[in-house]
């Protein structure tokens, strides 16, 4: 089993997406699990705030170091350092890919999820957890918490027994950006929408050979 820990200020914006689908069907059957950890409730300060103004100038607010470490603590407890990887999404970080979900799925047991928010999280707290930046995609977003919810989503697909079908790993099978069902022809709006011919044909090698094509 894989445990997220994902530590945010806004759990409430991913516990929806969490609470539905394959996320929820894997966690069900014990093979994910989820954690949220509010840097809120880990700060000294008595009006729970946890953001102070940057040093050297600038726009907006950062997330300061002692909150955030405080429940990163929490979430690491005294867990093997092998089985775990921390992660800090950040535009500026290694680009997530295919192949980094399949191997965090076979490696880690733990994945530790810092999500920035307002101008980001004190440098400082990288540097102690050794944490991984880590990039979605070259664009700026709000937050952390939906790269949190991409990175596990790709994570979980890759744990053995989440996919009721393992064929329905994309990189195991070829893949087509193009699918089609039911029916053959679809009519709308006085116009008929046909199911390549090609599909229909019942030929494996040439309906692979189409997907292929579909792919380029």
């Amino acid at each position: 089993m894989i445990h997220f820990h994902i530590i945010t200020l806004f759990p409430e914006s991913l516990e929806g997406y969490f609470g539905a689908s394959m996320l929820k069907r894997a966690q069900q059957d014990k093979k994910i699990k989820v954690s949220f950890y509010n840097p809120r409730d880990f700060t000294k300060d008595k009006h729970k705030r946890v953001d102070q103004k940057p040093y050297g100038g600038g726009p907006g607010m950062v997330l300061e170091a002692e909150s955030v470490l405080r429940a990163a603590t929490k979430a690491l407890g005294r867990k093997d350092k092998k089985d775990v990887e921390v992660i800090f999404f950040s535009p500026s970080g290694k680009q997530f890919v295919q192949s980094d979900a399949q191997k965090l799925a076979k490696t880690k047991k733990h994945i530790i999820f810092l999500c920035g928010h307002y101008e980001g999280i004190d440098a400082r707290v990288v540097k102690i957890l050794k944490a991984k930046p880590v990039s979605v995609g070259p664009y700026v977003l709000t937050g952390g918490e939906l790269p949190a919810a991409i990175v596990a989503d790709a994570v979980t697909r890759n744990v053995p027994g989440v996919l009721g079908n393992a064929n329905s790993l994309e990189d195991t099978r070829t893949a087509s950006p193009e699918v089609y069902t039911r029916p053959e022809v679809l009519e709308w709006k006085k116009r008929k929408y046909k199911v390549p011919a090609v599909l229909l044909s019942g030929h494996h090698k040439k309906i692979e050979e189409w997907k292929q094509s579909k792919k380029k």
